[in-house]
């Protein structure tokens, strides 16, 4: 007599995980769609529940579910700018690039539709969301930098400015196809980093001392020392100008 086949035991999640899931969920939808485009029934179907289960965890229905999965994603988000406050500045930020662009790669449809606006989600909530994804990332950057805290306006403005920048390269690479390679794009972020950084330099004397300590730590192999070897000889032809 053949045994009878074994059923995995099933197992009741707890509220918390119960509640990861369905946000898991959520958020591979909205990372393809826009939000309009995704319903309560797609998240129970893609959690593999009832709609009625998705209600008792989100009793403001879809709306509530999106602000909340937003805030995950916005969690996630502010990690990629955090790295140890060792080795040379650009290193640091090529790494942080490579997560947030990982993450834009991933959430590629979801990012743009969060970033661009225009959502029939959108609320001051949400919206507030982003700004504090923002804010955080300009944050870490000033840490990097050694100034949490004590940075001046010109270094304020230049970090947040530079964090735009970052974005809308983000959304343009997506919309051309994500081209660039991706790797090509991070360097040329932290070219724009370096640029800015040295800009502000020249007239604010702040900014002047901390770019003169981040430069010290730089490499000639590194992104600074490329950076600087493909910008002299274009400077050197501006010479008439001094």
């Amino acid at each position: 007599m053949t045994p009878a086949a074994t059923t995995p035991a099933y197992r009741r999640l707890s509220v918390e995980e119960r509640r990861t899931q369905l946000l898991g969920a959520a958020l591979s939808l909205f990372a393809h769609r826009a939000p309009e485009d995704v319903s309560l029934d797609d998240v129970a179907e893609a959690a593999g529940v009832s709609r009625p289960l998705v209600y008792r965890y989100f009793p403001g229905g879809k709306q509530q579910l999106y602000e909340a999965a937003l805030g995950s994603a916005a969690d996630e988000l502010k990690l990629c700018f955090a790295e140890p406050q060792t080795g040379p500045l650009t290193r640091r930020l090529s790494r942080a690039l490579d997560r947030y662009l990982a993450f834009v790669d991933e959430h590629d449809a979801g990012f743009s539709a969060l970033l661009q606006g225009g959502s029939v989600a959108e609320t001051s909530r949400t919206t507030a969301t982003v700004d504090g994804v923002r804010r955080a990332a300009a944050e870490q950057v000033l840490t990097h930098l050694g100034v949490a805290g004590t940075a001046g306006p010109r270094l304020r403005m230049m970090v947040r400015t530079w964090i735009t920048a970052v974005e809308a390269a983000s959304l343009i690479w997506l919309d051309e196809g994500k081209q660039p390679p991706a790797g090509e794009l991070r360097d040329w972020l932290v070219d724009h980093f370096i640029a800015l950084l040295t800009a502000t330099a020249a007239t604010d004397p702040q900014t002047a001392a901390l770019t003169r300590a981040a430069l010290a730590t730089e490499t000639a192999d590194g992104p600074a020392g490329v950076l600087a070897r493909r910008v002299i000889p274009v400077i050197a032809e501006a010479a008439h100008l001094l």
